[in-house]
């Protein structure tokens, strides 16, 4: 089980930092002697350690569906506005719907990619329990979708392609969200999406479940992170529909193909971007990278088709899928 080989590599992460990065000086004899380094027995212990670390993230490459289910909700996962740092300049956030209120848990904006003007679009959790809380844990009202949408009426407006970065749980279900018309909202973007004459590229970075996650993701291209998921429901609520047993959710995993190499097999997804050993958290510079490398190689080939080309080739990728 992942949970329980990362509660381990948390424990060897920690020794191994403490033999590395000694808290006390050496002292002034040892300095004098040349001995500014690990003493013999530290680094056979480090060698030990470092060894049972690699022995424990080789298990992880061989993962179930539920093991990926709970890597990508795992709190250290990067968070939107960290993948806009890092892979973006020039970040301008744009906020509201201009109808009703600024929804806080969908994030946006006009931003750079590679010199090039793109906009960033994404659901944003937080990373304390009160940021959580602000944002709905990725869970986006209607005002959220139509904040969504206005900012892809403007790229196309002014020709910037579109990325999306989705990691939700699914729309809130809550009273004032229906009142307010979420599923005409999330309809509304599906309809629209469809028929945009920009590149739109959707990224699935951890969980992405329901129409609450489809309506940012009806795009030219659909990268998926290595341990993302991607699916119509969520495992829990598949097996409390299908069982009335929420806790058959591990068994709803393998049988729904919500890995994202389910879903690259099946055709949905176009590239599994992947993650380093044990998941995104244990290493998030390595997975910009690698993301950054598959977003600079799908938007040179997108940016070459004119705006006709990119919405028939979105209306015949979402007819085939199914097929």
């Amino acid at each position: 089980m992942i949970k329980d080989i990362l509660k381990e590599l948390e424990s060897l992460d920690a020794r191994i930092e403490a033999l590395q990065n000694p808290a006390e000086e050496p002292d002034t004899e040892t300095r004098l002697l040349g001995g500014a380094g690990q003493p013999p027995e530290s680094e056979a212990a480090l060698a030990e350690l470092e060894a049972l670390r690699s022995q424990l993230l080789e298990q992880c490459r061989d993962l179930t569906a539920a093991d990926r289910v709970f890597l990508a909700r795992h709190q250290g996962r990067p968070r939107i506005d960290e993948y806009i740092d890092v892979l973006f300049t020039d970040f301008f956030e744009q906020r509201g719907d201009r109808f009703c209120s600024d929804d806080a848990s969908i994030y946006g904006g006009i931003a750079r990619y590679k010199g090039v003007p793109v906009t960033v679009i994404g659901h944003r959790k937080g990373s304390t329990l009160e940021e959580n809380m602000q944002y709905r844990f990725g869970m986006p009202e209607p005002d959220g979708y139509r904040k969504a949408l206005r900012l892809m009426r403007q790229a196309e407006k002014f020709g910037r392609p579109v990325i999306t970065f989705i990691d939700t749980p699914g729309a809130y279900p809550g009273k004032e969200a229906e009142e307010r018309g979420q599923g005409e909202a999330i309809a509304r973007n599906l309809a629209e999406m469809s028929s945009l004459t920009v590149p739109v590229i959707a990224v699935v970075t951890g969980e992405g479940s329901s129409g609450g996650a489809l309506a940012l993701g009806v795009a030219n291209r659909i990268l998926m992170l290595e341990n993302a998921v991607y699916s119509v429901l969520s495992p829990e609520g598949f097996a409390s529909i299908l069982w009335k047993d929420a806790s058959r959710s591990g068994e709803a995993c393998e049988i729904m193909k919500l890995t994202a190499h389910d879903l690259y097999a099946d055709g949905i997804v176009d590239e599994v971007v992947p993650e380093p050993l044990g998941g995104a958290q244990r290493d998030h510079k390595q997975l910009f990278a690698a993301l950054d490398a598959a977003l600079e190689r799908q938007m040179t080939q997108l940016c070459k088709l004119n705006g006709k080309a990119l919405a028939e080739q979105r209306y015949k990728k979402y007819r085939q899928i199914g097929q």
